[in-house]
């Protein structure tokens, strides 16, 4: 049975090897950083751990388990612009309050997802074509406008994640004490209430 001084030793090491990790990728990261960023020596850690994989193994299983969750709670019986406009807002949520996960993530699609291939062509995918279809309905309902369901989603992606990915570059124009998402919800509100409005009907 793991004890409790175990439990808190192993979120000791994943905490330092998810801040690692996020700043210097897989290929960057080594073991001597995440036991100087643990505070615990070298063969502590490999006591917990069997090598730098099986850290990297343990964060991603940890955030995969929740990355899924904003997008599986767009609802087919809701408002359309209304649930896509909350999808947004959970996304740029999850990049304001969990910005080195997202690093985390980015890393490893960079380097062409050899970890979490199976993942990404299993239970991404599935999710995303499940939605993708709601979104397509909605469009060919007249509820939204004409707009392809995949790249809407990826927009959403790209317009929410950058928030937490390029965090030093947006700190660096826009100076170190601005929060990087502020202004960003109202902004991303207005661009998709305007994206998604129904086409007009054909006179």
């Amino acid at each position: 049975m793991t004890t409790r001084i175990q439990r808190r030793n192993r979120r000791i090491i994943l905490d330092a090897a998810l801040e690692v990790f996020s700043s210097h990728g897989f290929r960057g990261a080594t073991l001597d950083q995440i036991a100087d960023q643990a505070g615990l020596s070298k063969p502590n850690l490999l006591y917990y751990f069997d090598g730098k994989e099986a850290i990297h193994r343990a964060l991603l299983t940890e955030l995969l388990h929740t990355w899924l969750d904003p997008l599986r709670e767009i609802d087919p019986r809701g408002d359309p612009q209304t649930e896509i406009l909350a999808y947004m807002r959970r996304k740029l949520s999850m990049s304001r309050k969990t910005p080195r996960e997202s690093r985390l993530f980015a890393n490893e699609i960079i380097q062409g997802a050899p970890r979490i291939e199976s993942f990404l062509r299993g239970d991404l995918k599935s999710l995303v074509d499940e939605k993708a279809a709601i979104l397509r309905d909605w469009a060919q309902g007249g509820r939204i406008a004409r707009v392809d369901p995949y790249h809407l989603i990826f927009s959403v992606w790209a317009l929410t994640q950058h928030y937490a990915d390029f965090e030093a570059q947006i700190r660096m124009i826009r100076g170190p004490d601005h929060d990087p998402t502020d202004g960003a919800e109202p902004f991303l509100e207005h661009l998709y209430t305007r994206l998604l409005a129904p086409d007009s009907p054909t006179p």
